[in-house]
Formats: structure tokens, C-alpha cells, sequence
């Protein structure tokens, strides 16, 4: 099976990503993890989008769209993929499908997952991070320390990211609204698109997934 992940911040699309892709037994290709392997492996386009990122710049669609295609054409993808955090834009959308016409390629879906806004602001701003080990994540509301602004695990500071205040949250759904979303539009118009509600626990989302993910491969 082959699926493009979508939703806006704070949807889950990292948590749902690692879940689903094991369920299928599918690799799970993130943005994140692309930029680090091909940075950390010295590869040409590692060089290339660490130059620019060391210049504080933004680094070009054709950087990413590269790392993207030669990741989804290694061997252990040819069964299928889950892309998360690619295509982000309608750019990148579109140079998608041409990579996966050029190889004979069909996506099966694009999963969108749906939250909204106020729910978005309350899950990434209510987060806490603890300065010792960022691993250790808790949540004001969801899943609060036993001591306010201590570790449970190792009793280390918690802290919020600067990019996890409520302005923040709100500038980089802006961002969302304006760059990401409008490839929601663009998949449902091919038929690709299923939106699900990924309100409730990770288990009932990824059911909640899986079961529509299914229903549009045998439609």
C-alpha cells in the first residue's frame, strides 16, 4: 500500500505514521528522517540542503523532491510506503505524481487527518519537554507530571518550546492554511483522498485508518 500522510500540526501525523506503517509493514519515509540520513551519509543532496541550512536558508523543493525519490525507489519500498511530511506543497505534489508515473507507481490513498483548530493550539501548546532528555514529553492536560514542572522520569526541568506557544502554534497553522492545505484539494479531485477524525486515542485513530485506508484500496 502506498499513502501520503497529511494534517495540519498537532494532528498526530508523527505517532499515526510510525503506527500505520508497522500495521502495513510498510517503511515509513518522513521529511525529518530524510534531511538527517542523507546530512549524516555526507550524500550529495545531504551536502547540498546542509549548505543551505547552515545559511539559514530554506532549502529547495528540488532538494527535498530528490531525497523523496530516491528513498521511495530503494528495495525495501517497493511494497509499498507511508510519506509523511512529503509533498508539502502543491509543488511537490505535482512533481510526486510525475516520479511515480515516470516509475509505473499508483498511490492506493491520502490519508488526511482531521482536527480542529482550538484542538491543535491545545495539544502543542500544553506541551512540556524535559530539559534532561527530550524523550521524556508530558502534557498539562493529557498527560501531566506528578510534581507541576518536573520530570517524572529522571526529575530534570520541564519546559515549553518557543515554537510550542500558543502565537506559534497559530503562525505555523497560518502556514498550513496557505502552503500544505491546498493539496487536500488537489488529491480529493483525483479521488485519492480519505479524511478521518483523529480525535480519541491512537489505537481508535489508527483503526479508525485503517479501516478507511481499506475501503478506498477496494473501492
Amino acid at each position: 500500500m502506498r499513502i501520503v500522510l497529511v494534517g495540519p500540526p498537532g494532528a498526530g501525523k508523527g505517532t499515526q505514521a510510525h503506527v500505520l506503517a508497522k500495521t502495513l509493514s510498510i517503511p515509513h519515509i518522513s521529511t525529518g528522517d530524510l534531511f538527517r540520513a542523507n546530512i549524516s551519509q555526507g550524500t550529495p543532496l545531504g551536502l547540498e540542503a546542509k549548505a543551505y541550512m547552515d545559511a539559514g536558508r530554506l532549502v529547495p523543493d528540488e532538494v527535498t523532491i530528490g531525497m523523496a525519490k530516491d528513498r521511495m525507489l530503494q528495495p525495501d519500498a517497493a511494497g509499498g510506503f507511508l510519506l509523511d511530511g512529503f509533498p508539502r506543497n502543491l509543488g511537490q505534489a505535482k512533481a510526486l505524481d510525475e516520479i511515480l508515473a515516470e516509475e509505473g507507481i499508483v498511490l492506493n490513498g491520502v490519508l488526511d487527518l482531521e482536527v480542529p483548530e482550538g484542538e491543535v493550539v491545545k495539544r502543542i501548546a500544553g506541551r512540556r519537554l524535559c530539559r534532561n532528555d527530550g524523550s521524556h514529553v508530558f502534557h498539562v492536560v493529557y498527560n501531566p507530571p506528578k510534581a507541576e514542572g518536573v520530570c517524572d522520569e529522571c526529575g530534570g526541568e520541564l519546559y515549553q518550546r518557543s515554537d510550542d506557544t500558543e502565537e506559534a502554534v497559530r503562525v505555523r497553522l497560518e502556514e498550513y492554511h496557505s502552503k500544505t492545505e491546498p493539496i487536500i484539494g488537489y488529491y480529493a479531485d483525483q479521488g485519492l483522498l480519505v479524511t478521518i477524525s483523529a480525535l480519541g486515542k491512537v489505537n481508535e485513530v489508527t483503526e479508525r485508518a485503517i479501516g478507511a485506508l481499506e475501503q478506498k484500496k477496494s473501492a
